[in-house]
C-alpha cells in the first residue's frame, strides 16, 4: 500500500516533466541547427579514448527485478563493448549500483545515495553538474545513460541512452526559427548543460515510476505467496489434528470393546 501510494505520485512528477523535456528539446535543437552554434563540443564527436556510464538504481532491495535488470544490462554491455577497466567508468546514482560495481574492481568516479522518493531537481543539481561537466573538461569522450523507463504499473524496461556528445539532434521533426540576442553560441553554452541535465533529471523521474511500482509488484507478490502458504500449512495443521482425534476416538472405542 505505501509503494502504490509513493507510485501514484511518481507517477503523476514523471508525466508532468515530460513537457517540458518535449520543449527544451525542441529549442535546443532549433537553436543549434538553426545557427553557427553546431560547432559546439557538445555537438561534435571525438575519439573516444574513456566512456562514462550514468546507471541509476536504488538504495534498497525487495524491488523485484528492477536493480538486476539494470545492473545486469550495463554489466554485459561494458563486457562486449571495453577490454579494460580503464576504458569506462561507473557515475552511480543509487547505492545498489554502486556497490554492485565497487565489488567488482569497477572505477566509480561519482555517486549518490540517499535520494528522495519525490526527487526535486536541486536534489541531484550537483550530482548532475559534475556529470556533465566531466565531459565538458575532457574526462569522457561519451556518457551513455541506463535507467528503467516506466511503462505502466507491471511493465518498465532497461533503457539506454547516449548522453553526451548531442549527435541526433537533427531528428527533431519540430523546428522554430528564432533570433538570438546575445549570440546562439553564448545561448548554448548555457542551454546545452541545462538541456544535459534535464534529461538526467528526466531518468531519473522516470525511474522512481519504476522503482515503486516494482516494488508494490514484488510485496504484492510475496503477500500472496505468504497467505498460500499459511493456507497450505492450515490444512496440513487440520488434517493432522483430525487424524489424532480419530485415533483417539478409535482408542477410546477399542477400550470400551475390550472392556465388555
Amino acid at each position: 500500500m505505501v509503494s502504490a501510494s509513493k507510485k501514484g505520485r511518481a507517477e503523476v512528477n514523471a508525466k508532468q516533466f515530460v513537457p517540458y523535456m518535449e520543449k527544451i528539446q525542441e529549442v535546443t535543437t532549433s537553436v543549434a541547427l538553426g545557427s553557427k552554434g553546431s560547432d559546439h563540443p557538445m555537438l561534435k564527436k571525438r575519439p573516444v579514448k574513456k566512456t562514462g556510464y550514468i546507471v541509476i538504481t536504488a538504495d534498497r532491495g525487495l524491488a523485484g527485478s528492477y536493480n538486476s535488470n539494470v545492473l545486469r544490462q550495463v554489466n554485459q554491455t561494458l563486457q562486449s563493448r571495453h577490454k579494460s577497466n580503464d576504458d569506462f567508468a561507473i557515475i552511480a546514482l543509487g547505492r545498489v549500483g554502486r556497490d554492485f560495481f565497487t565489488k567488482r574492481g569497477m572505477n566509480v568516479v561519482l555517486d549518490i545515495i540517499g535520494l528522495h522518493d519525490q526527487p526535486s531537481f536541486s536534489d541531484i543539481k550537483d550530482f548532475t553538474n559534475k556529470a556533465v561537466g566531466m565531459y565538458a573538461d575532457g574526462t569522457f569522450d561519451e556518457i551513455y545513460l541506463y535507467y528503467s523507463h516506466y511503462v505502466n504499473a507491471i511493465k518498465y524496461d532497461v533503457t539506454e541512452k547516449k548522453l553526451l556528445p548531442f549527435t541526433e539532434m537533427g531528428s527533431s521533426a519540430k523546428l522554430t526559427n528564432y533570433e538570438f540576442d546575445p549570440s546562439a553560441e553564448e545561448i548554448l553554452e548555457v542551454l546545452l548543460p541545462q538541456y544535459a541535465e534535464s534529461l538526467i533529471y528526466g531518468a531519473v523521474l522516470d525511474s522512481k515510476a519504476s522503482e515503486h511500482a516494482a516494488r508494490m509488484t514484488a510485496m504484492k507478490s510475496a503477500t500472496d505467496n505468504a497467505n498460500d502458504i499459511i493456507n497450505s500449512l492450515s490444512l496440513s495443521y487440520n488434517r493432522a489434528r483430525q487424524a489424532a482425534i480419530t485415533q483417539e476416538i478409535t482408542e477410546i472405542v477399542g477400550g470400551a470393546a475390550a472392556l465388555e
